[in-house]
Order: C-alpha cells, then structure tokens, then sequence
C-alpha cells in the first residue's frame, strides 16, 4: 500500500514536491532547518596535515626513547666487558692474600712487568712503593667479578 500524500484539506496543495521532503528529518546529514546545527564540510588537507604532525610528534619522541635506551645498554654493556677484562687481568695478578667480597683493593705493575694486588692505597706507600707503578683500585663483586673504581694514568686493562 502506497501512503498518500495529499493534505488534509483539499483545497491546500503543498508547493513542496513530495519526492523532496522527508517523515524522518532527524536522519538527514545536514541541518533541515534554520534552528538546526551548523554542519560545515572539513577541510580534508588539515585533518590529515594535523594527523600527520601528531604522528610525526610520537614517532619521534618514541624514537627518541629508544635511542636513549640504546645509548643506555651500549653504556652498560661497556661497563660489563671493563669489569670482565679487569676480573681476567686481576686472577693472572700475583695475589698473597684472600680478598674479600666488597673490600677495595690496589693494582699495581712492578719494573719487571708482572702485576700485583695490594691493599695498600698509592698514598700509603714510602719508599718502599717506588717500584711500583700504580694501575688501578677495584672492588670485589659478590658474583668475584671487580669493579673499577679509579683508573690509573696508565691504565689498560689488556696487557
């Protein structure tokens, strides 16, 4: 059954085409009358120009993190392979005594080229010290691996 659209009274004719009105105007995608909501078209190039600059901004500052922990595990793979080179070099050193977890100790190279282990300080020598050229001060790790505390002019932990 076809609804009819003629109006109620007869002598009324509605100047609007019937084919161009709608029993749903809250369905339309634009505003069906003076009261209605300003609908504007967006400008497409600044959507997507914001778009892109706020995925620009992200990707960026993401990159930028990761870098940072990049930098930041290349450090400490550094500092990984300082204490293992240093550890190898001080268990090839001549060491008289039993050193003990996190106590700091003293290497040195004597004139004829070997290394020794001291608990004496490069300040706490005399004479007798004089021999001895002062290579670095390490700290025993609870896993017997050293940590290089100070650094002597000519240090090189590879010999």
């Amino acid at each position: 059954m076809k609804e009819d659209k003629r109006p109620i009274n007869a002598n009324f004719v509605n100047p609007i085409d019937p084919d161009k009105i709608t029993l749903t105007p809250h369905a339309l995608e634009y505003g069906h009358h003076a009261g209605s909501a300003l609908i504007k078209p967006e400008d497409q190039g600044k959507i997507k120009s914001r778009a892109l600059n706020a995925m620009e901004h992200q990707t960026d500052m993401q990159l930028g993190q990761i870098y940072e922990q990049m930098h930041l595990l290349a450090e400490q793979a550094k500092k990984l392979q300082e204490r293992k080179q240093i550890s190898e070099f001080i268990y090839q050193a001549e060491i008289r005594f039993e050193p003990f977890i996190n106590h700091t100790y003293h290497l040195y190279r004597r004139e004829q080229g070997m290394f020794i282990l001291s608990m004496v300080a490069p300040t706490q020598w005399g004479k007798s010290g004089q021999h001895l050229q002062f290579v670095a001060t390490v700290k025993l790790l609870a896993d017997h691996t050293w940590d290089l505390l100070e650094k002597g002019e000519n240090f090189s932990p590879i010999s």
